[in-house]
C-alpha cells in the first residue's frame, strides 16, 4: 500500500497558520528544502507509516520516497512543531528502527502469575528501503515457564533485513510475581504494664519529696 503526502515549499521566515506544520527534507547528496504540510494530513499519514514505512512525498509535482526521521513537539502543550523527512535512495541500504508487536498469550503469565518484562520495543536494522516492514511480530505464547525469555536471535524476520541488535539480547522475559510485604504494626504495650510503670513513677516522686 502506497502512503502519499503532499507538501508545499516554505519560505524561511514564513509564519504558518495553525493548520500547517513546518518541515524539512534532506538526504545523502540531496539539497535540503524547507516545507510546510497540512497538519491533519500529516497526522493521518504518520499513524499509518510511523518512522519505518516509506512515504511518497509530493512536492511541486515531483514524488520522492522519504522516511519520517524526527518529530519535534512543544515541550508544554505537546503539539507537533516540526517534522524532518529523510529522502532515501532506493538502491542504497539504510539504518532505522522497526517496532515490535507482541502477540499471543503467555501460559507463564496466565496460569503461573508471572510478570512480563519488555526489554526492547524495536529492532535496529539495516536494509534496502523497499524491504522495510511496518512492524515485526513477537509471539509470546512460547513463554510457558517462569524465567523464560525470548531473545533477538529467536525473532523471525526477512532474510533481506539485517538485525543490528546483539543476538543474545533479551527482548522479553517472564519473572516471578513480586511478593508484597505486609508490615505488622508494632505490638502495643499491655495495660497492666502501663499501670505498673505509673505506680513506679508515683513511688519515685514520693521518695523525692521525702
Amino acid at each position: 500500500m502506497k502512503i502519499e503526502l503532499k507538501a508545499e515549499t516554505r519560505e524561511k521566515k514564513e509564519k504558518l497558520d495553525k493548520k500547517f506544520v513546518a518541515a524539512v527534507i534532506y538526504g545523502s547528496g540531496v539539497e535540503s528544502k524547507s516545507l510546510k504540510l497540512k497538519l491533519n494530513d500529516f497526522l493521518k499519514v504518520y499513524n499509518l507509516a510511523g518512522e519505518s514505512n516509506l512515504i511518497e512525498l509530493e512536492l511541486e509535482g515531483k514524488k520522492e520516497s522519504v522516511l519520517v526521521k524526527d518529530i519535534q513537539k512543544n515541550p508544554v502543550k505537546g503539539f507537533i512543531t516540526h517534522v524532518d523527512f529523510y529522502q532515501v535512495d532506493m538502491a542504497k541500504t539504510i539504518t532505522t528502527d522497526i517496532p515490535l508487536e507482541f502477540v499471543g498469550e503467555s501460559k507463564a503469565v496466565k496460569e503461573l502469575g508471572g510478570m512480563l518484562i519488555k526489554n526492547i520495543d524495536s529492532l535496529s536494522v539495516e536494509c534496502l528501503p523497499g524491504d522495510l516492514t511496518d512492524h515485526v511480530s513477537v509471539d509470546i505464547s512460547v513463554l510457558s515457564e517462569l524465567g523464560g525469555a525470548i531473545y533477538v536471535k529467536d525473532i523471525k524476520i526477512s532474510e533481506k533485513i539485517k538485525v543490528l541488535n546483539h543476538a543474545n539480547d533479551p527482548v522479553i522475559t517472564v519473572v516471578e510475581p513480586r511478593e508484597e510485604k505486609v508490615e505488622t504494626p508494632a505490638e502495643l504495650p499491655k495495660v497492666e504494664a502501663i499501670k505498673q510503670e505509673d505506680k513506679k513513677d508515683e513511688k519515685a516522686s514520693e521518695g523525692d519529696k521525702k
